[in-house]
Formats: structure tokens, C-alpha cells, sequence
């Protein structure tokens, strides 16, 4: 426990299930050595997500500006368009980071196999926002977001939990 008064308990993060998402890539733009590292586009090629509240499809724009750091770290900045199943729209962003480690980087590098490498191997995690002007998915313009990431064949997928 602290010493300093203004420190107080209150309570441990818990999170809720939001949804299951599926990111299809088009195949990576590679912009170039920068002064931060080397920066790659993947595009989104469509998806689908599906949980308790909402559901429907990743829209084919909007993607993922990866910065790869030259200690080997995936530094994410995404945006993507989701369209429910009752036509609404929402913008989702985010951030975040996936860790491959050295001993692991040879096997991630091939397209063909990389989905099948075991997610327990590696750190991908991810901030996710919203944004919508449809009403009935305003609550979402107002939650904060973790997603784990992992690898599938022909893009990534997260498990995103809302943070209560």
C-alpha cells in the first residue's frame, strides 16, 4: 500500500466479451524504411465480426499502417468500416502492439503457414475505439476496448472485450 493518501483502491479492470473479429488483408504495400522503421500497408479486403450485442461485416477499405520497429515490434495504427447486420455504420480504431520473438520471426514469415503458429507464442494486443452516429449503437462511442490478436489464414482475427 502506498504511503500517499491520494492513493486508493478502486477495484481491478474486469472485461465482458464484445466480439469476435475477422480481418481479411489484401497483400502488404511495402512504403519504406522511415526514420522510426519500416512501414508496411495491410489493406482490409472485407471480414465479418459477431458477438452478444452486434454483428455483421468488415467493409473492404481502411487498414492496418504498421510500423515494424528495429527491435523486430509491430507498432499498429488501424481503421477499418464495420456495417451491422441493420445497416449501420461504425468506424473502429486502433492501436497496439504484437511482439514475435526472435526465435519465432522465421516461422512467421512464410503466408502459407504462419496462421498455424500457436497465438501463445507471440503478444498481439490491441486498444480498440468506436465511432457511429447510429443511434442505436451509440453506446459504443463510449467504451474503451482490449482485443487479443492472432493470425488466420488470409488476414488477422481478435477476441475484443469491452472494458467494464
Amino acid at each position: 500500500m502506498s504511503a500517499d493518501l491520494r492513493v486508493r483502491p478502486v477495484g481491478d479492470v474486469t472485461t465482458e466479451p464484445l466480439f469476435d473479429i475477422v480481418v481479411d488483408l489484401t497483400p502488404r504495400l511495402n512504403v519504406g524504411p522511415g526514420p522510426l522503421g519500416q512501414r508496411v500497408l495491410f489493406g482490409a479486403a472485407g471480414g465479418f465480426f459477431e458477438g452478444p450485442a452486434l454483428h455483421g461485416d468488415v467493409l473492404a477499405s481502411g487498414g492496418d499502417w504498421a510500423l515494424f520497429r528495429p527491435d523486430g515490434t509491430m507498432s499498429l495504427d488501424v481503421r477499418l468500416t464495420l456495417r451491422t447486420h441493420d445497416d449501420a455504420l461504425i468506424q473502429m480504431t486502433y492501436g497496439g502492439r504484437w511482439v514475435t520473438p526472435p526465435d519465432l520471426r522465421a516461422d512467421m514469415t512464410n503466408p502459407a503457414t504462419r496462421h498455424i503458429v500457436d497465438p501463445g507464442r507471440y503478444y498481439f494486443r490491441t486498444n480498440p475505439l468506436f465511432e457511429t452516429g447510429a443511434k442505436a449503437y451509440a453506446w459504443l462511442n463510449d467504451i474503451v476496448c482490449v482485443g487479443v490478436g492472432y493470425l488466420v489464414e488470409g488476414g488477422v482475427a481478435y477476441k475484443v472485450s469491452r472494458v467494464l
